[in-house]
């Protein structure tokens, strides 16, 4: 039985980035997760079923705990000698690259998924490019999770165009279109929950999900929202699903007094589900600067709920303007403003509500986990190792 090893710089990218993906490729493969946070490594991995292994790893630059890192992955790898190790998340993958490729291992893969150096500029910029590239060096293959990532790895020349590939149609994980299912949600229960949250039947609830920081577009997002609700007041919420990161990439002072005042926009924080607030929304707002290929917005749209997005990989592969949802310039918050007026309109927002669900069953879950399956098995093939059918 071959050893997968999957490399992620904290926990939560384990249980909500790749989740049962990791189950399914433990009946195939001996799978350890390995990822800093030794409690919450552990409860995810035993709710998966899947072997895990901690190690401390930080998303800031940390030299000296960065050293540490490298150090006991090398000797973790050397010691169980894996026969592949497949890296997520910029800090995971330089430090895993660079292990598993000091320890010997033949098939060291890097998924991308979204590029802070997009939205960097000058020596910072200089520096990322530099890591990125190196990262891309120490891996055998690098699969960018979307063609707009591809392009632009191949354009800025970070990485060699035979170690590129994007699996399927792009996303790391694909969609659980069962799990993410409108039907699971009654009209009754919408309305519950509408109540729960201090919304009527009539209100216009525009959703954004994700971490409430610059970067995604909440400063946009906000001023979008507040210039629309001078002429839609009664009607119209803002639902913010997601932590609050003011350490690492703080939003306008003007724009957290914003969120705590406004009666209108209701912040909810983290949450494990997040299907009951798309359940309760009409429309995923969405106005990020960079992502690889956004779960959040196959999200909603599985659940039959169009999107406004940014121009920006991933995004715009996702959706079709005009089809499933709608798409403005980057940093826009007037384009944005008018894009969120546009959909309130019944009309219009129903032709494209109608075509949300049906846009992404070609990303379903089962097609992209078992082209990756497929891909692993070829690249243990290609270095004549023997499989097994299956673990059992």
């Amino acid at each position: 039985m071959a050893k997968l090893f999957r490399i992620t710089t904290v926990p939560i990218s384990v249980e909500k980035l790749l989740g049962r993906q990791l189950s399914f490729m433990n009946q195939y493969f001996e799978v350890t997760a390995i990822s800093a946070d030794r409690e919450y490594l552990e409860r995810v991995g035993a709710e998966l079923g899947i072997k895990t292994h901690p190690i401390e790893m930080t998303r800031k630059i940390t030299p000296l705990q960065d050293l540490r890192s490298l150090w006991e992955m090398y000797r973790y790898i050397k010691k169980e000698k894996p026969e592949i190790v497949h890296t997520h998340t910029p800090k995971a993958g330089l430090i895993g690259m660079m292990a598993a490729k000091l320890a010997g291992v033949k098939i060291r893969l890097h998924t991308v998924a979204g590029l802070p150096l997009m939205e960097a500029s000058g020596s910072k910029r200089k520096v990322l490019n530099a890591v990125e590239k190196f990262t891309y060096s120490c891996a055998t293959h690098v699969y960018p999770n979307s063609q707009g990532l591809y392009d632009f790895i191949l354009n800025e020349k970070l990485g060699k165009p035979n170690k590129l590939k994007v699996i399927g149609n792009g996303s790391t994980n694909g969609i659980d279109t069962s799990h993410f299912d409108p039907a699971l949600f009654s009209s009754e229960s919408k309305q519950q929950l509408r109540k729960n949250l201090g919304f009527s039947k009539e209100d216009f609830v525009f959703v954004f999900v994700g971490r409430l920081v610059k970067d995604k577009g909440i400063n946009e997002l906000i001023s979008a929202f507040k210039t629309l609700q001078s002429s839609n007041a009664p009607i119209l919420k803002l639902l913010l699903v997601g932590p609050l990161e003011q350490d690492l990439d703080p939003l306008s002072p003007e724009v957290l007094s914003e969120i705590e005042t406004n009666p209108n926009i209701k912040s909810v924080g983290f949450q494990k589900d997040v299907r009951p607030y798309f359940a309760v929304s009409d429309a995923l707002a969405f106005p990020s600067y960079r992502e690889g290929f956004p779960n959040v917005v196959l999200q909603a749209l599985a659940l039959g709920i169009p999107a406004i997005v940014s121009d920006i990989n991933g995004c715009n592969e996702i959706i079709t303007h005009n089809e499933n949802g709608l798409i403005v310039p980057v940093k826009d918050a007037e384009s944005l403003q008018k894009a969120m007026n546009d959909l309130m309109n019944q009309e219009f927002y129903q032709q494209l509500r109608s075509a949300s669900r049906p846009s992404v069953m070609k990303y379903r879950q089962e097609l992209i986990w078992e082209l990756l399956k497929e891909n692993y098995k070829s690249l243990l093939n290609s270095q004549g190792f023997e499989l097994n059918s299956n673990k059992n």
